[in-house]
């Protein structure tokens, strides 16, 4: 084992949006710091696990990281090519240098020193490092691992099924008739790229959800400045009523709750419609109830109808990783490595430990959990810097 001589006072772990994000409002406040990532580049997720058509759902000014704003030359919802490089000019911009090929493999708190303490394997050179810093800032993100559920008889499936971390374009699965499980943003538009290929393309919706446009959202976000969150849940309710029309008879059911205030108290989005609500309407995407088993390449779905498949995707979320480094994650996080705390006091647990990015508010809440960071972090160095001068 190797000893790192450098010795930052803040050690950030991932360099995603998060990661980078937390590091430049630090930069902002002179207080140093390393990222360790585990990949070889910023961004993973969004360079190599996303697929081709992605764009951001939500306008730009609400998906800008702190101090460096998303250029106005830029689309209002920028593809996902853009938004890579945007991140890319982010690092540059903030003189970001991450060690990459980094993969962190414990973390834990040692009182006695009141430090952390992390040790992190080097995969290029094949050695473990050891880091040590006075803040631990956990930016591995909430969607660390796709997850497929196990479903009866899943195991035996001939076909191709993949997690749609996986799934890059719907040119891959022409001639195939393909089973898209999990109807939230992921599934809804894989569901759209498929059929927009010719794929015989269908879908499990088992949750009501609401389906709205961007351009709602933008317009609801916007008003929300100024309006009742419950009136402009009423109001674009209309308005996507007024759009699409009523939609149970497609399967697709409402929640209690209003979009925006659901998004509050839940985290869970509205699912945002590029296109695939027509396709629906036109029979092009065929919508069944959830699974109750697979066998020889067929599935049984709820009510008993029987389809045979191709291939399946698998659009059914993620779930973090973290407490499989973070020795001492009760300081901060559950047994299922989400914050203890609710929104918005998510971010700062015990002994200097901190989270970014697992409010499920996305860019916005990535960048309100940066400045939150930078700031007390910022705050306790100071009282520290106080206290010390008056002791000499």
């Amino acid at each position: 084992m190797s000893a790192v001589s450098v010795e930052p006072l803040v050690v950030i772990v991932g360099a995603g949006p998060a990661g980078i994000a937390t590091a430049a409002c630090l930069k902002r406040h002179s207080i140093s710091s390393i990222i360790l990532e585990k990949e070889y580049c910023c961004a993973s997720l969004w360079k190599n696990r996303a697929y081709d058509r992605l764009k951001l759902h939500l306008a730009k000014k609400f998906c800008s990281l702190p101090h460096f704003p998303i250029p106005s030359s830029a689309p209002t919802f920028v593809p996902r090519e853009g938004f890579i490089q945007y991140m890319d000019c982010y690092v540059t911009e903030f003189k970001l240098e991450p060690f990459f090929g980094r993969f962190v493999k414990s973390a834990t708190y040692d009182s006695s020193l009141g430090k952390w303490l992390i040790e992190a394997k080097n995969t290029t050179l094949n050695k473990t490092e050891t880091y040590t810093g006075d803040f631990l800032v956990v930016a591995s993100g909430e969607n660390s691992k796709g997850i497929i559920p196990e479903l009866p008889g899943l195991d035996s499936f001939p076909g191709e099924t993949i997690h749609s971390s996986e799934y890059k374009s719907g040119t891959n699965f022409q001639d195939r008739k393909v089973l898209v499980v999990g109807s939230g943003n992921s599934g809804m538009e894989i569901s759209y790229d498929l059929s927009k290929y010719g794929v015989d393309t269908s879908i499990v919706v088992r949750s009501p959800c609401h389906i709205l446009s961007k351009e709602m959202v933008y317009v609801g976000m916007t008003l929300m400045k100024f309006l009742p969150m419950s009136l402009v849940d009423h109001l674009i309710m209309m308005y996507a009523k007024f759009r699409y029309g009523d939609l149970t008879q497609y399967g697709l059911h409402l929640p209690e709750q209003g979009p925006f205030y659901r998004k509050f108290v839940t985290g869970k989005s509205p699912v945002i419609d590029v296109g695939t609500v027509e396709k629906i309407k036109k029979g092009e995407i065929k919508i069944f109830p959830a699974i109750t088993s697979i066998k020889d390449g067929k599935a049984t779905f709820e009510k008993g109808e029987e389809q045979t498949f191709d291939a399946m995707i698998f659009a059914t979320g993620y779930k973090s990783t973290t407490n499989s480094w973070l020795k001492d994650f009760v300081y901060i996080l559950n047994g299922d490595g989400m914050p203890k705390m609710s929104f918005p006091n998510h971010w700062k647990g015990e002994n200097r430990l901190y989270c970014a990015g697992f409010s499920s508010r996305g860019l916005a809440g990535i960048a309100m959990d940066a400045e939150a960071i930078a700031d007390d972090i910022k705050t306790i160095r100071n009282n520290a810097i106080k206290i010390i001068n008056k002791l000499f």
